[in-house]
């Protein structure tokens, strides 16, 4: 089994008796029928239907957990409570409230199972033991979130420490994280959210609704997420560079953690199956799979 405490991860705490729908009318995903014991990817978008923040939704007590990246939770918290009018709701930045944890290969279940965890059988699934949540989010992969309170009782689960190890398996799996430094960059098909269950195109409007569905019906989508491997190091929102592009910018990188990368590049350049280069001259990235169908 490999750990890591992921410091990197904030979480926004929605309380109240309107906080589901709040939320549903905020976020580019179904909220209204999220199961108590169910978790689910969500986006927040501006006016532009540009990305502000990437969400996973973990329903919680008399509200939700909203985990998303450190560096915009305060912001976010913050921007969001903006909209809440008359509601019934409140957003609180509880990134120091808690601390998280992921766990992942042979043996992560049973670690689980050793602290009165029932290891979550289903894709995304929640499962609660006293003030322990755990969230399934891949094949012998967990996310633990335990109140900070209780970070010394959940140590005993530490294997392996692996530092970025948690980002690398998040990479391989497709799964984008919005930073402060790519906010407000993607709109959510270019970083694949309609292929891993995302966004909901029947549910009622969202802040960037109209413009995320024009470019899925009109196929407006010219640029697309995939998962690279890198000789060099990259960092989120660096450009990338084409051979069918010279002289300019023909994409920008996600998310990177080690060898491997998920980036944003043309579509046509994918297709056409035309080199992606950290800078104009370097070495080329090799395209690798996602899980998820194209």
């Amino acid at each position: 089994m490999k750990s890591e405490e992921l410091g990197q991860y904030g979480l926004l705490q929605a309380s109240g008796s309107d906080a589901r729908a709040f939320l549903h009318a905020q976020l580019t995903n179904d909220i209204e029928g999220l199961a108590a014991d169910q978790a689910r990817y969500a986006g927040w978008c501006s006016a532009k239907g540009r990305l502000l923040a990437s969400f996973l939704v973990v329903p919680h007590a008399d509200g939700y957990l909203l985990q998303l990246s450190r560096d915009l939770a305060p912001a976010v918290a913050k921007r969001l409570s903006m909209f809440i009018l008359r509601s019934k709701v409140r957003i609180d930045d509880a990134s120091d409230a808690w601390s998280q944890f992921g766990l992942w290969g042979d043996g992560a279940a049973a670690a689980l199972a050793g602290i009165g965890l029932t290891p979550p059988a289903q894709p995304l699934a929640v499962a609660l033991h006293e003030s322990l949540l755990a969230i399934r989010v891949s094949v012998q992969r967990y996310l633990l979130l335990a109140p900070a309170a209780e970070r010394a009782r959940i140590g005993v689960l530490r294997g392996a420490s692996d530092e970025g190890g948690w980002m690398l398996e998040e990479i391989r799996s497709g799964q984008p994280l919005i930073t402060q430094a790519t906010q407000d960059q993607f709109v959510p098909q270019m970083v694949n959210y309609e292929r891993f269950g995302a966004v909901d195109f029947q549910k009622g409007c969202y802040p960037g609704q109209e413009i995320v569905a024009r470019a899925q019906y009109r196929g407006q989508v010219k640029r697309r997420m995939v998962r690279v491997r890198t000789p060099v190091p990259l960092r989120p929102a660096q450009e990338l560079y084409s051979d069918d592009l010279p002289g300019q910018a023909s994409g920008s990188v996600v998310n990177a953690a080690g060898d491997e990368a998920l980036a944003v590049v043309q579509v046509s350049t994918l297709e056409n199956g035309v080199a992606v280069r950290a800078e104009a001259k370097g070495a080329p990235l090799e395209v690798l799979p996602l899980p998820y169908a194209a």
